[in-house]
This record gives C-alpha cells, sequence and structure tokens, in this order.
C-alpha cells in the first residue's frame, strides 16, 4: 500500500541501522523521547530499539491523551449519568479506563447507564438529533488532532438550534506538556531524566505545524524532529537527532513532510480558535496541573458547554495505590518498573490507563515487548 509499504523495507532498515551505528559517538548515551504514544507502539512492534546501538535509548512520554486524563474527569461523567440521567458518548479507549474506586463507564454502561461508544464526534451530535427527548453529551478528549472535529459539531449545533446536546471538553495541548516536562520551575520538585532529543508527534503537527516546537529548542536547547508513524520514519528521525546532539545543534527538524508543514492546517487551526479558548491551567496525569495546557468552550457558544450546563464540580481523585502510569507517562519509569504489570494489571484487567490505551506504554509492552 502507498505511503506505507516502502517506509516498511526491511533491507531499508538495515541501511538504516547501519547509519545510525556509524553515527553515535561510543562515548556518549542518547535519550530520545518520543512524544507520541503512536511511535511507541511503532518502535515496539517493529522491533526499532533492537535496531539500535545500546548507547540509544527511547523514552515513552505523555503522548496518550486517554492516559494523560486524570482520574477525576472520569468520575465528573460517572456523575453525569449517574445524578442528571444523561446520554454520554465517547471513544472506545476511555470506556475502560478506571476511575475512582476502580469503577469505569464500562462498568457503569454494564450497571444500565446510558453510555455510548462513537467512532465521531460526528456520531454524538447525530445520536443527539436521532433523541431529541434525552440530554445527549459529547465526551470530547484528545490532543490537537481531534479538537477541530469538536469545535465542528458545537458550531452545528449552534446552527441547527440543536438544543439537547452539549460537550464535556477535555482537549489538551502538546506544547504546554513538553515545557513541563523540560522543566518549568512551577514543576521543579517531580522527578526528572535526562532528555537529549524529541521525536515530536505526527498526527498533533498536521494540524499545529512545526512553528510551535521552534520555542522549545531554542529555550531549552533541546533539538526536535517531527517522525511519521512508520518504522522507517521513527529511525531516519532517530538518525537526525543523533547528528543534531553530535553537532550540538538544536533545532525543529521535519522527517514527515509528506504530511507536516511549517505552519500546519491554518483552516482547523481558525475553526478551534473561533469556538475554543485557553484554560488557565488544566490537571494531567503524571504532570500535576499545567499552566494553559488545554481547551474550554467559549461563552459565545456556553450552551453547549456541559461543565456549565450540569454545573460541574472540579473532582481530585487518585490513581489506584501502586499504579505507576503517572511516573511512566513523565518518561522517569517504564512500565515493567512497576509491581501491578503483567500480574494484577493486564488488558483483560487494567488498573490504570497506559494499560487501557491503544497509544499506552504499558500496552505497548505487554502486546510487544513483555516477552523480548
Amino acid at each position: 500500500m502507498k505511503y506505507i509499504d516502502e517506509f516498511r523495507r526491511r533491507d531499508l532498515a538495515r541501511q538504516l541501522s547501519s547509519a545510525i551505528k556509524k553515527t553515535v559517538d561510543p562515548e556518549k548515551h542518547y535519550n530520545l523521547m518520543e512524544f507520541c504514544g503512536g511511535h511507541t507502539h511503532a518502535i515496539f512492534r517493529y522491533g526499532v530499539q533492537k535496531l539500535m546501538p545500546d548507547n540509544v535509548s527511547y523514552i515513552h512520554g505523555p503522548g496518550c491523551p486517554v492516559c494523560v486524563l486524570p482520574v477525576g474527569r472520569i468520575d465528573n461523567a460517572l456523575q453525569l449519568v449517574n445524578e442528571h440521567d444523561v446520554t454520554l458518548c465517547t471513544y472506545g479507549d476511555l470506556m475502560r479506563v478506571p476511575a475512582s474506586g476502580l469503577n469505569s463507564l464500562l462498568r457503569a454502561k454494564a450497571r444500565g447507564a446510558d453510555i455510548r461508544m462513537v467512532y465521531s464526534a460526528m456520531d454524538a451530535l447525530n445520536i443527539a438529533r436521532e433523541n431529541p427527548e434525552k440530554e445527549v453529551v459529547f465526551f470530547a478528549i484528545g490532543f490537537e488532532t481531534t479538537t477541530p472535529p469538536t469545535a465542528l459539531i458545537i458550531k452545528q449545533a449552534q446552527a441547527e438550534q440543536i438544543k439537547n446536546f452539549t460537550v464535556f471538553c477535555n482537549h489538551v495541548l502538546t506544547p504546554p506538556a513538553m515545557r513541563s516536562i523540560l522543566g518549568e520551575p512551577e514543576n521543579s520538585g517531580q522527578d526528572r531524566i535526562v532528555i537529549d532529543g524529541f521525536l515530536g508527534p505526527s498526527h498533533v503537527s498536521t494540524i499545529i505545524g512545526s512553528r510551535p516546537y521552534e520555542v522549545f529548542a531554542e529555550q531549552f536547547y533541546k533539538p526536535i524532529v517531527i517522525a511519521g508513524f512508520e518504522p522507517l520514519d521513527v529511525m531516519q528521525a532517530s538518525l537526525m537527532l543523533i547528528r543534531q546532539i553530535n553537532e550540538g545543534r538544536h533545532d525543529v527538524e521535519n522527517e514527515y513532510t509528506r504530511a507536516v508543514s511549517r505552519n500546519g492546517n491554518r483552516k482547523a487551526q481558525a475553526l478551534v480558535a473561533e469556538v475554543l479558548e485557553l484554560r488557565p491551567e488544566f490537571e494531567w496525569r503524571g504532570l500535576g496541573m499545567v499552566p494553559k495546557s488545554a481547551l474550554k468552550i467559549r461563552s459565545e457558544y456556553a450552551e453547549f458547554d456541559a461543565e456549565k450546563h450540569f454545573n460541574m464540580p472540579p473532582v481530585h481523585s487518585s490513581d489506584v495505590k501502586g499504579c505507576e502510569c503517572p511516573q511512566i507517562l513523565r518518561g522517569v519509569k517504564k512500565p515493567t518498573d512497576c509491581q501491578l504489570f503483567g500480574t494484577i494489571c493486564t488488558p483483560e484487567n487494567p488498573m490504570g490507563a497506559c494499560m487501557v490505551s491503544s497509544e499506552g506504554a504499558c500496552a505497548a509492552y505487554w502486546t510487544y515487548g513483555r516477552l523480548s
């Protein structure tokens, strides 16, 4: 298949592996953080780490929107279905993420709550159209990639004057999370790990472009290479990072030129800016409260804001005791460092979001790496 098969060729992978081994400085150790969970799964699925020299390590970052959502926001959603008898719509990965007391949206659904898995934001709006007697809430999550569809359905609901539809907005932003990981003063008490360079996210960058990362390269002196999701993308981007590190450069480079430009998708950016605005701060699992790192619905569209419509109070809840998901999301620990991993925490019985999500690091280790 065009744009897939050619980025999985074994002969080219061997050539890239050889080039990387010739390029690395044997006296250095290279810690490369892949921000996106899709990169983590590609690294494990295709054995990319095994093609790297021993002194090149991948560190798994918080690039999984389901994983970084704090428990309290899921508890909020459960309160909606329990206290307001709403129809709650959301994406499949979020259904199984543990909330307080090992509750989850899926378990609430099994007890009779009207919770529905949807494949797109428009599916949720269609459910509201088809059920005008029901209050329908779309539990919206995701990084910049899934934010434009949420903005679009809010505009569409307003245009059609759909009165039984609201959005519980939980969209978060990549650059502030990257800043937090690199060491903002307010987060200086957290455990840190040395990161020499970043594999920039793929899908996110198709929307925001490469420009927003330039400030991090300049302020923190860290090279960033935006990489596609295929194994050869990851390897080529790794080679580009290693070259920058060797040369003492800290630039933003774009390996994923077939999909990402410097300025991104201006039309999508304008749509999001029209409907949504920055929150002063937002809680991330693993990172704590991160300033200006999430979006909320603008006052012009307040009638579609579930938090205002239902007067939802903030809820702060803790992860399951012993779950290392917060530390894994910061790159401080690996899934195998967690005592719950592979024992009581499995995909069938997840204790944390990192084991649930299709982009979670624990899910990648379980599926592709636990026996290697």
